[in-house]
């Protein structure tokens, strides 16, 4: 089915036949405040996200200016990192950088393991700025965590043959995944630079001995001929998004891990491993990396129980070089994106989580125990004893947390379940039986630190057909993507009941069928934005967007956006940055002063060859390097991103 001309044409799956999508905003709206504060809570609300009401429909106001005055840049297919007048973007730090002293010039044609474990790894996701010292909102050092999500051979080496890659080649790319944790400064000019000589630098690759924790570490299906006892993993793969806690620490996701796998078909048909397997995506035949040539652990055939190894979210101390990185496996297993941190009224602390395929689903964890400000080491495990939910979205606009706990509702031996840690093993197939709703691809979900709204990413889903159209993924054929606002009841992290409203639907507004919304804003004002990946706010609680996958919708290259969440301006959505030829700006972060913008430029050059590349970013040279970014106002003193 095509997809509608106009967005006051959606359909929305248990609305009045022929409803437009603004009058159900609207009816929402009202609803919503009738119930809480009254008929003048539905004013106040109106005036606060820049919408008027004219003959029972919402209509958009004229943008007013509230101190955002960057002038926002166009769409670009250069292959070079664009920022609007007044800004620079340097690189800091790319693929093949020492993060020790005394390593020789990186030389792409002379890569080992073992000097790759010692530098910068490969395609850059998630990241955080961690101020020095720990506590503290200093925003001229600190530590960046960045994320390898995975690596790009076919541009990393010269002889590459992607049907026989070699022993060395697949060890290169182990130790290119992972994480690079790096110590870095800004000068009196204003210019950031990173530490080789600083002690917390440090890397974690997909050789890294890491602990397994909470329930289901020591069962029998994390169990290897590696490790029998099921409580130490080698590694971290596909490493994604991210988030903070509030003591400290990185939280890591575990994303597309199936695609490191092999052999599933060499698993019994009755074997009760290969439908969870099935469940995520695990190949039948060979990989397409073919690592299994070279290593058993990514050989179902020989190695059953590898993949339930992966999959989890990985907490990191930033501070500590000595510390064990551990798998929080009371977070649930599934195709990790998002692990960002609220506490709650009573000091339980909730971490959100997104599930990154079509028609996969909304998470939360609400900790047992509470968060204590006064001893850090004390939140230390705190994520391993807790509550995982699941997110039901209502066309009314209410929600429900719906818990996945052993022994409640369908999860219960009668219906073939054994263990918590079975429940978290095979979270997916716990939220089926819960009715949970299927989304389109939730990345990344955050806490506003102003509105304290969650915003909740959902990338795309061309798949979904007008019969699957529901309130929360309003859309058939979905390309462009969309960003849910939602509000937990009383405002409590903890609640197992929540409001939403839709708070972007991108797309192009100046092309017909793209059904553009941007929370009351005039279309015509917006920039054209899709596939929202990544997100992150500034203390003022303006809303930050990454892209990934403007190359396939628009044929441009990927961006970064700025919308405001509250005031006049709400849903203002204006292009900030854009990315390189063949790249994802896949992820974003911003000092506690706000003058400082990180941005990961991933995969530059992907869908071309090392002898022909697509990209030279970031140095005009032959490969290109993913790396970060560092956006900055020009100018003697530091001035805040975005004014």
């Amino acid at each position: 089915m095509t997809q509608p001309d106009d967005l006051r044409t959606i359909r929305v799956l248990g609305s009045p036949e022929g409803e437009p999508f603004f009058a159900i905003l609207e009816h929402r709206i009202r609803r919503r405040n009738a119930l809480t504060t009254g008929a003048r809570a539905v004013v106040a609300l109106v005036a606060a996200t820049g919408l008027r009401t004219s003959g029972g429909l919402l209509e958009p106001v004229e943008a007013r200016a509230t101190g955002h005055s960057f002038s926002a840049i166009e769409l670009s297919g250069e292959d070079e990192v664009l920022v609007p007048p007044g800004y620079q973007a340097v690189s800091l730090i790319i693929w093949g950088d020492p993060l020790q002293p005394g390593l020789p010039a990186f030389d792409p044609t002379a890569q080992t393991p073992e000097l790759q474990m010692q530098r910068f790894g490969y395609n850059v996701d998630g990241l955080f700025f961690f101020p020095v010292p720990a506590g503290s909102r200093n925003s001229q050092s600190g530590v960046l965590v960045i994320n390898h999500e995975y690596t790009n051979p076919e541009l990393m080496f010269a002889d590459y043959d992607a049907k026989r890659p070699t022993r060395k080649q697949v060890d290169v790319e182990l130790a290119a995944h992972g994480l690079s944790v790096v110590a870095i400064e800004r000068d009196d000019g204003g210019d950031w630079h990173y530490d080789v000589d600083a002690p917390y630098n440090r890397r974690l690759t997909a050789l890294t001995e890491i602990a397994i924790a909470g329930p289901a570490a020591g069962h029998p299906w994390l169990q290897t001929s590696d490790d029998p006892s099921g409580q130490v993993v080698l590694g971290s793969l596909n490493n994604c998004s991210a988030g903070s806690t509030p003591w400290g620490t990185f939280l890591t996701a575990e994303e597309n891990f199936h695609q490191y796998f092999a052999n599933l078909d060499g698993i019994a048909a009755d074997d009760p491993r290969k439908s969870v397997h099935e469940r995520y995506g695990l190949p039948r035949g060979a990989s397409k990396r073919l690592w299994e040539r070279h290593y058993d652990r990514f050989d179902l055939a020989a190695e059953p129980n590898e993949p339930f190894r992966y999959g989890w979210i990985v907490e990191i101390d930033p501070y500590n070089p000595n510390s064990e990185p551990t798998k929080r496996t009371a977070l649930g297993r599934m195709r990790h994106e998002a692990a960002t941190t609220k506490i709650g009224y009573d000091g339980r602390v909730a971490v959100y989580l997104g599930d990154d395929e079509r028609f996969e689903y909304v998470y939360k964890f609400v900790s047992s125990g509470r968060f204590d400000r006064t001893n850090r080491e004390a939140n230390i495990g705190l994520l391993d004893d807790g509550v995982l939910y699941v997110a039901r979205f209502q066309d009314d606009g209410a929600g429900d947390w719906i818990p996945l706990v052993y022994g409640e509702g369908p999860l219960t031996p009668e219906n073939g379940w054994t263990s918590p840690a079975d429940v978290l093993i095979r979270t997916r197939q716990a939220a089926d039986l819960v009715g949970a709703t299927p989304m389109d691809r939730p990345e990344d979900i955050e806490p506003n630190p102003v509105n304290g709204r969650i915003y909740a990413v959902m990338t795309n889903n061309s798949n979904r057909s007008a019969a699957d159209v529901h309130g929360a993924n309003p859309r058939p054929s979905n390309r462009h993507g969309h960003i849910i606002e939602i509000a937990e009841a009383d405002g409590d992290a903890t609640a197992t009941r929540f409001t939403w409203e839709i708070f972007l639907l991108c797309g192009d507004p100046a092309a017909a069928g793209d059904g553009v919304y941007a929370a009351g804003i005039d279309p015509a004002l917006v920039s054209p934005i899709s596939c929202p990946d990544n997100i992150a706010f500034d203390s003022r609680g303006n809303l930050w967007i990454a892209t990934d996958g403007q190359p396939g919708t628009f044929h441009m290259n990927d961006g970064v956006y700025m919308a405001p969440t509250d005031g006049p301006e709400r849903g203002y959505v204006r292009q900030f940055l854009s990315g390189v030829v063949g790249g994802e700006c896949s992820s974003l972060a911003l000092t506690p002063d706000d003058t400082t913008l990180f941005v990961c430029i991933q995969h530059p050059g992907e869908g071309s060859a090392y002898d022909a590349p697509s990209s030279s970013w970031p140095d005009h040279s032959t490969p290109p390097r993913p790396g970060v970014v560092a956006v900055t106002k020009i100018g003697a003193e530091p001035g805040v991103i975005g004014s």
